[in-house]
């Protein structure tokens, strides 16, 4: 009974925070339909749908009114783009109404040792979005591996005008983990110490169940402080969470099914 209790509490807490996602090859404009219409629960609706930037406009148009953002991805899924093209793709996708930018850093050049041009294409691409829309940077934390790259990305983001670091694109063999999200979760309390700016963070990436939310929530506490965790600081990259949170504030534990 108490564990039930527990599972609700964190779901409760973890609704709110979910950047509800379809990034499949194969979505459709009827895809984008069904996703809007999940952002909007029984218990709250979610903060953000997060889609391709093809039907960001399709997207606020179907959300209006309901205060779930719109967020897109671009330089994705590689990071290999040029800064002119990724800096254009996101004009685009601010004119057609998205409220955040998921910029896939050049996480390759960076690991090759060009840290310059990673952090000038962020420098850029933060240029190109007008408040109040916000920048997320993913680091693909599962490519870079090394822990001291994994924080030295971290700043680099930050300090390039980063509003959230994002630990992967989904699309990779290893996405988001704990141990990358310490580092990650460090470096934004490093910089809130340090020079007063207040970073967000979004695990993404095969978090599937109420009991890995509650991991990265209770992570996110210990580092930076129970009062710290808010959909202007905190996001869940993810589709099949959602069915899972659902379940436990409904009291049925229904699986969290397939997704990125």
């Amino acid at each position: 009974m108490t564990e039930t209790i527990d599972l609700a509490d964190v779901a409760r807490r973890a609704l709110p925070l979910v950047d509800l996602t379809n990034l499949n090859d194969d979505c459709t404009a009827e895809d984008i339909t069904a996703l809007c219409k999940r952002a909007v629960t029984a218990h709250g609706t979610v903060a953000a749908v997060c889609i391709y930037p093809q039907f960001v406009a399709q997207a606020v148009r179907e959300l209006k009114g309901t205060g779930v953002r719109v967020a897109t991805v671009v330089n994705f899924p590689a990071g290999g783009t040029e800064t002119l093209d990724v800096v254009a793709e996101t004009k685009k996708a601010v004119e057609d109404g998205a409220d955040d930018i998921d910029l896939v850093m050049p996480y390759r050049a960076f690991m090759d040792g060009r840290k310059g041009f990673a952090e000038e294409q962020i420098i850029q691409v933060k240029a190109a979005i007008p408040a109040p829309a916000i920048l997320k940077v993913i680091l693909e934390t599962g490519e870079i591996r090394d822990p001291l790259l994994i924080h030295m990305a971290s700043q680099i983001a930050i300090g390039a005008g980063a509003d959230f670091i994002k630990t992967s694109t989904g699309k990779v063999e290893v996405n988001a983990t704990l141990e990358a999200a310490e580092i990650m979760l460090t470096a934004i309390e490093e910089a809130r110490r340090d020079h007063q700016k207040n970073v967000g963070f979004k695990p993404a990436g095969g978090i599937r169940t109420v009991e890995e939310a509650g991991a990265y929530l209770a992570l996110a506490d210990r580092i930076l402080g129970h009062n710290w965790v808010s959909a202007q600081t905190f996001r869940f990259g993810a589709s099949g969470l959602l069915n899972a949170l659902i379940g436990a504030l409904d009291g049925t534990n229904a699986s969290a099914g397939e997704g990125y």
